[in-house]
């Protein structure tokens, strides 16, 4: 919003344009004398632009590689005294990243060619009535022995979880399973209504065929 009042104050003028941004006139001029005087900036926004160098500078002595946790350690090895939330924010501010060890978790393959079933619900996820719509997703959690994936159920309606399943390796079994409990636990699934992400093509024709024997539609 500063950048665009500057753009064209000289046409329209401070006022008018704050009148319709959602900021004040005094915000705006308050800004440029900082800009003009950087003495006048508070307290902890000159620290952290101080801290800020110094977190760069750690990360990059240590060849890019360190995170939030180990740049926050080092800081205090120097006697540089700040908390590790602080650390993040600067290194998120800056887009600064450690590496991460391991493989990267997909839960979703999406291919922009293959068929997919229509959105029927048009993004609308809410119920009148239990068992008229179901979302399922699938996501991982970190354990200690390694990552595990996790399919689950909703009952848009109750919000309740209505069939779960957790696996360490990502198949068509983990997502069937989960569906086929949910399917098992309620009875009435006429004209049910199962939504979904897009998933891998395997996935869909085994979900879409479970369904149908059901007397539900997937999405």
């Amino acid at each position: 919003m500063i950048a665009y009042i500057d753009g064209h104050k000289d046409r329209y003028g401070v006022e008018p344009i704050c009148a319709v941004l959602p900021i004040a006139p005094s915000t705006y001029y308050e800004h440029k004398a900082r800009e003009a005087a950087p003495e006048r900036l508070p307290p902890r926004v000159k620290r952290d632009q101080a801290l800020a160098v110094e977190v760069r500078r750690v990360w990059e002595e240590n060849f890019q590689v360190y995170g939030a946790r180990k740049v926050w350690r080092q800081l205090n090895r120097e006697g540089i005294p700040v908390a590790r939330c602080t650390v993040e924010r600067l290194m998120r501010s800056q887009g600064l990243r450690g590496v991460v060890r391991g493989r990267r978790c997909r839960t979703t393959i999406g291919d922009a060619v293959a068929d997919r079933p229509l959105d029927r619900v048009n993004r609308q996820f809410t119920a009148t009535r239990p068992n008229q719509l179901w979302v399922a997703d699938i996501t991982f959690v970190a354990t200690w022995t390694g990552f595990v994936y996790v399919a689950f159920v909703v009952d848009v309606y109750a919000r309740r979880i209505v069939g779960w399943r957790v696996s360490r390796s990502l198949k068509t079994d983990l997502v069937l399973d989960a569906l086929e409990q949910a399917l098992w636990s309620r009875q009435d699934t006429e004209g049910l209504v199962h939504h979904s992400d897009r998933g891998c093509q395997t996935i869909l024709l085994a979900q879409a065929r479970l369904c149908a024997g059901r007397g539900c539609v997937r999405r």
